[in-house]
């Protein structure tokens, strides 16, 4: 399948080149265009209970499938929120652990399901007990809140990300959560309060923005009713 992933300064989408009976399958919502000869149907992958897993993770219960039916044909796809696009290659020996609304797109041979966490991880982290998990083999593509970046680490290497900017991890790579700095009290005054601690071999993708500091930004600019 041939695609390129345009505007990538800002505000990308993905263009795909299907040739007929070639397939896609996307995040509800995210088609923006598409050829003549394209259909795009609704569906559930799974059955129910992957899709209640995936709504808890913070995915949608559906997907949308656009099939080239009658022909070659292009499809446009983007995310809801402004950020990056990557594109990852998965050979079916791990799987993606991803975060919530980090899915765009994936081919046919890419399944989306979710995977519960410890009980520590889903009460203090940003992603809640459920995260998104992918696997397969085939390209699935992520979207990110800001810019994506990868830190790769070498076997032993260690790197701490504020859980705010995770956007994918193999889940080969174990995480654990901590305390930003030594003490309670200098990690919460830091504005960090817990951090997550990866351990190499492996790529943990991350955000440049943090949806949560940019909502309370944007608040602030919210008339209230008295």
């Amino acid at each position: 399948m041939k695609y390129q992933i345009l505007y990538q300064d800002a505000f990308p989408a993905v263009e795909f080149e299907l040739e007929q009976k070639e397939s896609i399958k996307a995040e509800s919502d995210a088609m923006i265009s598409m050829s003549a000869t394209v259909d795009v149907d609704g569906s559930m992958e799974g059955g129910i209970f992957q899709g209640i897993g995936r709504m808890l993770a913070g995915e949608k219960f559906f997907f949308q499938t656009l099939t080239a039916s009658r022909g070659d044909g292009k499809v446009l796809l983007a995310p809801a929120i402004p950020g990056g696009i990557v594109d990852v290659e998965l050979d079916g020996t791990y799987s993606l652990c991803v975060q919530k609304d980090g899915f765009l797109a994936g081919t046919s041979g890419i399944e989306v399901s979710s995977q519960m966490q410890n009980l520590f991880q889903g009460l203090f982290s940003r992603e809640g007990f459920f995260i998104v998990k992918v696997k397969g083999r085939g390209t699935v593509f992520l979207n990110s809140f800001g810019a994506i970046h990868a830190v790769n680490l070498a076997a032993g290497e260690e790197a701490i990300v504020d859980n705010g900017h995770l956007v994918a991890w193999p889940d080969y790579m174990q995480y654990s959560m901590e305390k930003a700095s030594k003490g309670w009290i200098s990690s919460f005054t830091s504005g960090e309060a817990l951090v997550c601690r990866f351990r190499g071999p492996g790529t943990v993708l991350i955000q440049t923005r943090n949806p949560r500091p940019f909502g309370g930004w944007v608040r602030q600019f919210i008339p209230t009713s008295n």
